[in-house]
């Protein structure tokens, strides 16, 4: 492909992506690989290419883009090189023309702008869209982060959490056969640092009430040394179908899994009330908090979905709740900056429930009742955590 065929190729997956965004369809890493898979001319050259190309213009464009052309004009404006390359040849764009729209610059949509600048401030919020790292966490049922450093060269430590470690963006992770031993796992540093907050030991009963597929799930396991009795649950069948490979792989052989059914899951968890030594509750949210690895999905966010998702934390969080023993911890996390999901969420969880009493974290800083990490300062993926104790 040339340089300007490029572009248009940009221009076509933007369109495709501008499209999903609108109608809650497929995510943009998605559309990238379909798009690739029936044009096999293009080489590794060419992908990689055409999706700097297509990320920058995501990211450039706070407002979803009338169009794929409209976006990559603005991305064009920032940078001439680009423009230059709108040329008119055969598979290439068009010439600009004077008249054209053109995306504008900015972060984020204005509505979420009103919302999270009194939160974090102007200068945080470019880090929100920056590319993140490539965080893994070492497995301690089968290693350690010192052993996975001194076999892979270049790995670095994450500065965090004491599993975490990080290696250079592209790495091809499943190729690498520590990740075939399942000695280390994918996974934000943030995420990891929830884990942590849970206090989950040997001998414990815990509860991850959204496990989703798995992931805080096994870095609970291996904080448990496999020991006790660890429940992973969800409504989604597909999503906690995919924990039984990886915690085969990992040897953790102690996670039970229960499928819940929406809107009727205490019927599921009716033997496990008031039970549980810890419950972690990362809830459903917005995942403002993940858009350094996802940022088309700012433009999916709407006012109303947000209201939706809120009241569905307020679900979960009661649920969870129910589960705890007395003297035992309930850990409540979204993937989240807006405080409609985090720090208002809890604030009016408390105001309905009496014997709970928040507890210190040594992460992030003070957001109501709870902790923030974020982006800018933390190097995280953004997260509200907050880990209350029953009386």
């Amino acid at each position: 492909m040339t340089p300007a065929a490029r572009v248009q190729a940009a221009i076509d997956i933007l369109d495709e992506v501008i499209a999903a965004a609108r109608t809650q369809g497929a995510a943009a890493d998605t559309i990238v690989a379909r798009y690739f898979s029936t044009r096999r001319y293009a080489g590794s050259k060419d992908r990689r290419a055409v999706r700097d190309l297509l990320f920058a213009a995501i990211r450039r464009s706070g407002e979803v883009p009338v169009s794929g052309r409209a976006a990559m004009i603005g991305l064009a404006g920032d940078r001439p090189e680009v423009a230059a390359l709108f040329n008119g040849a055969p598979h290439c764009p068009a010439p600009i023309r004077p008249e054209e729209p053109a995306s504008p610059a900015a972060a984020l949509p204005a509505w979420l702008s009103e919302k999270l600048l009194p939160v974090l401030g102007a200068e945080q919020l470019p880090a929100l869209l920056a590319r993140a790292p490539l965080d893994l966490r070492a497995n301690r049922l089968k290693t350690t982060r010192a052993d996975l450093l001194a076999r892979l060269p270049e790995a670095v430590a994450a500065p965090h959490a004491p599993d975490a470690f990080r290696l250079p963006e592209g790495t091809r992770v499943e190729a690498l056969a520590e990740w075939r031993e399942g000695l280390f796992e994918v996974q934000d540093e943030g995420s990891q640092l929830l884990a942590e907050a849970v206090g989950a030991g040997p001998g414990q009963t815990v509860i991850d009430l959204c496990a989703g597929a798995g992931g805080k799930t096994l870095a609970l396991a291996a904080a448990m040394a496999n020991e006790g009795r660890l429940i992973a649950c969800d409504v989604d069948r597909a999503r906690l179908s995919r924990l039984a490979p990886r915690k085969a792989r990992a040897g953790a052989s102690m996670i039970e899994e229960l499928l819940l059914d929406a809107g009727r899951e205490d019927r599921a968890l009716h033997s496990l009330a008031g039970r549980a030594d810890a419950v972690l509750v990362d809830a459903p949210c917005s995942g403002s908090g993940t858009w350094r690895r996802n940022p088309e999905a700012r433009w999916r966010l709407t006012p109303e979905r947000l209201a939706r998702l809120s009241a569905m934390q307020a679900h979960v969080l009661d649920l969870g709740a129910g589960l705890v023993r007395p003297g035992g911890r309930l850990v409540f996390a979204v993937c989240s900056l807006l405080p409609d999901e985090g720090a208002d969420r809890l604030a009016a969880f408390l105001a309905t429930r009496s014997g709970w009493t928040p507890e210190a974290l040594p992460l992030g800083v003070p957001s109501g009742a709870g902790f923030m990490l974020t982006p800018e300062r933390d190097g995280t993926d953004g997260f509200f955590v907050a880990s209350l104790i029953r009386a």
